[in-house]
């Protein structure tokens, strides 16, 4: 069996058990707060944004951690350096639900990313 399809963000993020949910409408609405021009969908079974006909960013949730992907290393070496801890695999970025998530950090990363992909 393949993973679960949904429709929308909204029935993607209430899949998840309470203390995932929170972190996910969190991640939501940090990520649409830095990038409020953004296109949300579901894409690769995952919520989606989007600018224009390009992805701009992803995110996912697990058992015991949120991710966001397509996060590129960053030439602003102050950014990366304080994405480094959280880098997973190449591109992933990792936040344990059981940790306070960085929301400061998300943000910054996604207004990166909107700037690079502008």
């Amino acid at each position: 069996m393949g993973p679960q399809q949904f429709d929308s963000v909204d029935a993607y993020v209430a899949s998840f058990a309470t203390d995932v949910r929170e972190v996910l409408e969190s991640m939501r609405c940090t990520v649409l707060g830095a990038a409020p021009e953004a296109a949300e969908s579901i894409s690769y079974h995952m919520p989606t944004y989007s600018l224009g006909d390009r992805p701009l960013v992803f995110f996912a949730g697990w058992k015991t951690h949120v991710a966001l992907y397509a996060v590129p290393h960053f030439d602003d070496e102050a950014l990366e350096t304080e994405v480094a801890p959280f880098r997973a695999a190449k591109d992933t970025v990792k936040f344990p639900v059981r940790k306070p998530v960085p929301y400061e950090l998300v943000g910054r990363i996604v207004s990166e990313l909107v700037h690079v992909r502008a």
